[in-house]
């Protein structure tokens, strides 16, 4: 099994992939997601973003407000995940050069 494939799981993920702009994004996630969970979630990336820069721990943690088990957590993610971090940032990183 490849990390969450479970079919409950894929056809959450094959919805999202159907969403086309930012607001429809928007609308789905206030609709799925409590404003904790997306702000968890959100939190996480931003972290992600920070620890690619090079950023150390109590930035990060100051910045964002996350705790340094939740930065341990995503570094780990980083460094030995599945690459769903790297993906994200890598392409966001494309869009800022194009």
């Amino acid at each position: 099994m490849n990390g969450f494939s479970i079919e409950h799981f894929d056809k959450l993920f094959l919805a999202i992939l159907k969403l086309k702009t930012v607001d429809e994004c928007r609308l789905f996630f206030e609709d799925i997601c409590t404003v904790r969970e997306l702000d968890a979630i959100s939190q996480r990336l931003d972290v992600a973003r920070m620890l690619k820069a090079g950023e150390n721990y109590r930035n990060i943690s100051e910045y964002t407000g996350a705790s340094t088990t939740t930065i341990s957590r995503v570094n780990k993610c980083l460094l030995y995940g599945k690459g769903g971090y790297e993906t994200v940032l890598s392409r966001e990183d494309d869009d800022d050069e194009s």
